[in-house]
């Protein structure tokens, strides 16, 4: 009987996305456009896995009700890029919900903030049993996708979180973290950031353990807003893929928050991927060269980044890294999206972009959620080669770092 009513509530739950991911999207969509027809294509039958989104902090911080899950009513629009509807359109199969807190979040009581961004993601998932699932593994996500619902993972945006603790990294991977950014925006004590001048010159031993315990797990390495040297040291030590889970190409945007081509190259024997993201500073020169300025020294409009701008990041990863090695990264609710990407609802519109540049279905498909299931895949059969030679670490940051 529980099994017979369980089916039903699929098959409900099935139409109902079948109304949401079809009628709106034919309403406004060009559907005379043969490679919007692709991209909705490819997108329907392949989990396009968006790798970062921070509605997470969005709801924490609502005006209406904070931390208040149901206030922030996912089921209609909402104030900023993401909502049910709009990502039904959209044709998204999986989401990494970041859980992010802000560098300032730092020393004790970060971990607490930490619990309380995870437990936002839990409640939120549990507030619309009919859009999303929890997604531990690689195989939840393509299981949850093909029972129309939307997976969705946790991933952790900033090391200090974990308060210097390899028990309090274990304990959020229990909790469902499948991903550490291991820097914000700021330097921690046992690893560079992006954008300021080096504090240790990469990863610290103590880091570098970090790292290693990560791949005990088959907890993803995520190296988005670390410095190059910390890029590289983590390359060095990790015996799993990583991930950049927001970010695009330095060789086409100068920002150090961007992938250079040295890093870029080293994707291929790593077999990790880079999740392009659309935050408008990254993705454009000229905007990023205005913003540099003075307010004073500007001239004229501010420039706009576009939809355009994201793909050409999109093949300059995938040209120098290759094609298995490049994925989406969006940052919606994180920051300003460029023109054509406004939200949620707009993915397919940067697949059939690609499409009418020459991408294959087979290049799409990659893109959209096959490069990171197989990175993500491989890091688990690392770990389970690890937990069968060793043991949990122990090692404090004292005894590594002094």
């Amino acid at each position: 009987m529980i099994r017979r009513f369980a089916g039903l509530a699929v098959a409900l739950a099935t139409l109902t996305i079948t109304a949401c991911t079809t009628a709106p999207a034919q309403s406004v969509a060009h559907t005379d456009d043969p490679h919007l027809a692709v991209a909705r294509q490819v997108l329907s039958t392949t989990p396009l896995v968006d790798g970062h989104n921070d509605l997470p902090w969005v709801i924490r911080r609502y005006s209406d009700g904070p931390f208040d899950v149901h206030a922030y009513d996912l089921r209609s629009r909402t104030p900023g890029h993401t909502d049910i509807p709009r990502m039904r359109e959209g044709l998204v199969g999986a989401k990494f919900w970041s859980v992010w807190i802000p560098a300032r979040v730092a020393g004790p009581g970060a971990a607490r903030v930490q619990l309380e961004q995870i437990d936002i993601v839990h409640r939120m998932i549990d507030a619309y049993p009919e859009a999303f699932e929890l997604a531990l593994t690689p195989d939840d996500v393509e299981r949850i996708f093909q029972e129309g619902r939307i997976a969705s993972m946790i991933g952790m945006e900033g090391g200090h979180a974990i308060e210097n603790s390899l028990g309090a990294l274990r304990t959020f991977y229990d909790l469902g973290a499948r991903y550490l950014t291991l820097t914000h925006s700021d330097h921690i004590d046992w690893a560079d950031a992006c954008c300021q001048a080096p504090l240790h010159g990469g990863l610290t031993e103590f880091g570098r353990e970090v790292v290693r315990e990560m791949n005990r797990l088959g907890m993803l390495v995520d190296l988005s807003h670390v410095s190059f040297q910390t890029m590289h040291d983590a390359l060095d030590v990790t015996e799993a893929p990583v991930i950049f889970s927001p970010s695009s190409a330095y060789a086409v945007t100068p920002h150090g928050r961007n992938v250079p081509d040295d890093v870029l190259r080293r994707m291929a024997d790593n077999g990790g991927i880079v999740m392009v993201t659309f935050v408008t500073v990254f993705v454009n020169e000229d905007l990023l060269e205005w913003r540099s300025l003075p307010p004073e020294e500007r001239v004229g409009p501010e420039p706009v980044a576009t939809l355009a701008d994201v793909a050409d990041h999109i093949e300059h990863v995938a040209r120098v890294a290759g094609m298995d090695h490049v994925g989406i990264g969006s940052d919606y609710d994180g920051a300003t999206m460029p023109e054509g990407l406004d939200d949620t609802s707009t993915f397919p519109a940067l697949f059939a972009e690609l499409s009418r540049r020459g991408w294959s279905e087979e290049d799409l498909r990659k893109l959209a959620g096959e490069n990171i299931l197989r990175a993500w895949g491989r890091a688990e059969q690392v770990a389970a080669r690890l937990q069968a030679e060793r043991g949990p670490s122990i090692a404090t940051i004292e005894q590594l770092d002094g």
